[in-house]
């Protein structure tokens, strides 16, 4: 039995708003070959499948185009959870009618959790391995709010829903398989877990409020013989255990992945053994960041052009003087090669701007967290007072970004 691990695919994310389609469609279009020429049979996606809970039709087109190729392939099943930017009830909509095709959708915690334990059989309908499909665990899917209770309180009640959570999956997961035999059995989420690697810029989400964004890898029950997980870009394995992964996305999300090598993981299962394999993804699109002064930038620009690049560029300027010409320069540097500017960050010209901010600053240069600080300031809130009222504030955003739009 072949499965092949997978998340993060973001469908429909921009960079500086530039529309990626065509890097989701060839990623797509290799992931559908690959497990083609691999003979996958079962592939997991763990979560983050689109950008938004409200994806456009061009990213839906992408994904339903990719399950039709899948399921006429010998890939016999797919497995797929709900992470922190999906909409679970636009993932889970159409779930009968997948489930139809062998695709078993879990978009959020289901009220029956035996929903999120699947048994999925071969060709001859004999019991192959039993997934516990766990999607992202929302807040309110497994705490309970009190009034008067601490930050350290809401803490421990996280840890403690999570923990309880996948124990009693768990559970449900070995009395399945003492009916079905003993066949492996495979975890699945998309939580942030204690050791794992982020990198500036992959717009990874704090998933909870507070002191902690993590959870230790002991809240996996020790019956999963492989965790399949999402929500961290970088590819990765978790602790000592080689059972727990994160496959990562499978482009960059932004110019702080680029250069990194994007994976799949592929697991064969002997027994309850899983042997796994590292696959590297092709690169679909060159990001490339450039700093220094304006001579070490177009020397850099020209390397490229040399090389018959068409990468997207992000640049920073750090030179001693200010440059007001920086963004004239560079386009004309690119000019007709093919490569784009997508972000020029001038360090210079920000220092000028900063050191003028208090009469010219507007919302336009600010971000939630920093309207926030600048209301604390205006009314003369202590530094002593501000922690309960900036994890308050936090917890509000966090809603919000969790608030799932298409819910009825």
């Amino acid at each position: 039995m072949r499965i092949l691990h997978t998340s993060d695919w973001h469908l429909g994310r921009s960079l500086y708003d530039r529309k990626r389609y065509d890097e989701f469609g060839s990623f797509l279009d290799w992931l559908a070959g690959f497990i083609q020429d691999h003979r996958i049979d079962i592939l997991l996606i763990a979560g983050d499948i689109f950008d938004t809970t409200v994806p456009g039709n061009r990213a839906q087109e992408l994904y339903y185009q990719f399950l039709n190729k899948v399921m006429n392939s010998c890939c016999r099943h797919v497995v797929i959870i709900g992470g922190n930017h999906d909409s679970p009830t636009f993932l889970d909509a159409p779930k009968d009618l997948l489930r139809a095709l062998n695709v078993h959708v879990v978009g959020s915690v289901t009220e029956n959790p035996d929903d999120e334990v699947i048994v999925l059989c071969d060709e001859s309908l004999v019991a192959e391995a039993i997934v516990c499909a766990v999607p992202y665990l929302r807040d309110r899917d497994i705490r309970t709010v009190e009034a008067g209770e601490s930050m350290d309180d809401k803490n421990r009640k996280l840890v403690e829903g999570i923990t309880a959570h996948y124990q009693e999956i768990g559970k449900i997961a070995l009395e399945k398989q003492k009916k079905v035999g003993d066949i492996p059995v495979i975890g699945m989420g998309h939580l942030f877990t204690s050791g794992g690697k982020t990198t500036d810029g992959d717009g990874v989400r704090e998933l909870y409020v507070g002191s902690l964004a993590h959870v230790g890898e002991n809240i996996f029950p020790d019956c999963f013989d492989y965790v399949a997980l999402g929500h961290l870009h970088i590819s990765q394995q978790i602790g000592k255990s080689n059972r727990i992964r994160y496959s990562g996305s499978p482009i960059p999300m932004g110019f702080g992945e680029a250069g990194q090598v994007k994976k799949v993981f592929l697991v064969d299962f002997t027994n309850r053994i899983p042997e796994i394999t590292e696959h590297p993804i092709p690169c679909f699109q060159d990001l490339v960041r450039i700093s220094g002064d304006a001579d070490e930038i177009l020397g850099r620009i020209a390397e490229l052009k040399s090389q018959g690049s068409k990468a997207w560029l992000e640049i920073s300027y750090s030179g001693p003087e200010t440059f007001t010409g920086l963004n004239s320069l560079v386009d004309e540097s690119i000019a007709g090669t093919g490569m784009e500017s997508r972000g020029i960050k001038n360090k210079r010209m920000a220092e000028r701007v900063l050191s003028r901010i208090d009469e010219n600053e507007t919302l336009d240069n600010l971000d939630v967290n920093d309207v926030f600080t600048r209301c604390l300031d205006a009314h003369g809130v202590e530094e002593c007072d501000r922690p309960d009222l900036l994890a308050a504030y936090s917890e509000t955003i966090l809603l919000m970004q969790e608030n799932d739009i298409n819910a009825g």
